[in-house]
């Protein structure tokens, strides 16, 4: 059995988590908290040396790390990935954008302002040209989906699931979607998909 080594308030574990729900992987999943260090002890640095979750466990003890390289993985033969070479590369195009320009400023301010890293008085010096990308970010993203339902192809995908992670829970972060019609829309069309789970969500022991 696959398990996912994580952190339940993860956005990036939260991408591997819904595409195993979504395509009835059973998997066991081991939870460390990454607020008190439990990713920088020697035994998790043997599974992964960069110290992050989300880090999968293959069945024959190989360990896969990087959330997107992970859900590539499970679901490039599903029909989350799709066929067409154009579209892979368009998927893979919205996903290199999830990690560059989006992730680390949605993500960030999340962290500080909900999940318990805490804000700094060097960190709150950061938060306006952090609050400024993340809109960025939002904006790109609003732009593209003023034409249509989902990230490539009309279709849902791997594209979609990868910067869903982090925007549904964007106002966590004190960051407004009320400016962005499209991605609200969007957002309920992604929750609305066969085999939805929340990012609270465990799988049964």
């Amino acid at each position: 059995m696959l398990t996912l080594h994580d952190f339940l308030d993860s956005g990036n574990g939260y991408k591997v988590r819904l595409v195993l729900a979504q395509l009835g992987l059973p998997y066991k999943l081991v939870e460390h908290d990454i607020l008190q260090g439990a990713t920088r002890t020697p035994i998790f640095l043997s599974k992964n040396p960069n110290g992050r979750i989300p880090t999968l466990e293959l069945e024959d003890g190989t360990f896969l790390a990087e959330s997107n390289a992970i859900t590539f993985y499970l679901a490039r033969d599903s029909h989350l990935w799709p066929e067409d070479k154009l579209a892979q590369a368009q998927v893979l195009q919205w996903m290199f954008f999830e990690q560059y320009s989006h992730e680390p400023y949605v993500a960030v301010l999340r962290a500080w302002k909900h999940v318990g890293f805490g804000t700094t008085p060097e960190r709150l010096a950061r938060v306006p040209e952090l609050e400024q990308k993340a809109y960025a970010a939002l904006g790109v993203m609003e732009g593209h989906l003023r034409t249509r339902a989902f990230f490539v192809g009309e279709r849902y995908s791997l594209a979609d699931i990868a910067l869903y992670a982090y925007t549904h829970v964007a106002e966590e972060g004190d960051l407004s979607l009320s400016a962005y019609p499209n991605i609200r829309a969007w957002l309920a069309r992604v929750a609305a998909e066969p085999g939805h789970v929340p990012i609270t969500y465990r799988p049964a022991a």
